[in-house]
């Protein structure tokens, strides 16, 4: 368990490293939310993965998260930066709040990919477990996840129980053994208080009015039907 944790820090670093040191976060930030934008475009002409717009109408909030690098033999890690937004009361979605998914896991796996995801988080409830606790999804924050796309490992979106639906295009590279079981979604705050200002909360982000046109491109690729 030590080792898995290790080696997912390690891959954090990796990632961070791929960036410049003197790259400021507000950079960071605008990429990060360009490239969320592009995704969802690349998704929305992709055959295996585009069906994900069919659930979009209910869902609470969803995950972009352009590239998400797993590596690993037999004790793999992955870890990718990402954007969370909120479905508002009246139906418009939020700023985005900007998060990294990261994971370690044991079993038969093997190779390295860039992967890229679309992670609809399909309840209320779901949603908030995820802001709160930051838990494992699958496990401490009890949310299924069922996977559909390109390599995923259930290609299938019926189960109408699931919490969240995880999209999955792999970008380079391939992988035997995959799983969102015990990922976990950790709040890039250095990344939010570079956009939003000092304090501020991916709640606040959230349910707080639009304070940021750097989305707007983001958000109108979201609307799209």
């Amino acid at each position: 368990m030590r080792f898995t944790r290790l080696f997912a820090a390690g891959l954090l670093v990796v990632l961070a490293g791929c960036a410049s040191p003197t790259t400021p976060n507000i950079d960071v930030a605008k990429t990060l939310v360009s490239d969320a934008a592009t995704t969802l475009e690349n998704f929305s002409r992709h055959k295996n993965v585009k069906g994900y717009k069919d659930f979009m109408d209910d869902a609470a909030a969803v995950v972009i998260l352009p590239d998400v690098v797993k590596a690993g033999w037999i004790f793999a890690a992955e870890a990718g930066n990402g954007v969370l937004l909120a479905r508002q009361a009246d139906g418009k979605w939020s700023d985005p709040s900007f998060h990294t998914l990261t994971a370690a896991s044991v079993g038969l796996q093997i190779g390295v990919q860039d992967t890229a995801m679309v992670l609809i988080i399909r309840s209320e409830e779901a949603l908030q477990a995820v802001l709160k606790h930051q838990g494992k999804i699958g496990a401490d924050i009890g949310a299924a996840a069922v996977y559909a796309g390109v390599g995923a490992e259930v290609a299938t979106t019926t189960n109408l129980g699931a919490d969240i639906l995880a999209f999955a295009a792999p970008v380079l590279g391939a992988y035997i053994g995959s799983s969102l079981e015990g990922s976990v979604l950790v709040v890039r705050r250095d990344l939010n208080e570079a956009v939003y200002g000092t304090g501020v909360t991916p709640q606040s982000i959230l349910t707080g009015p639009s304070r940021n046109a750097m989305a707007d491109a983001l958000k109108d690729a979201l609307a799209k039907p």
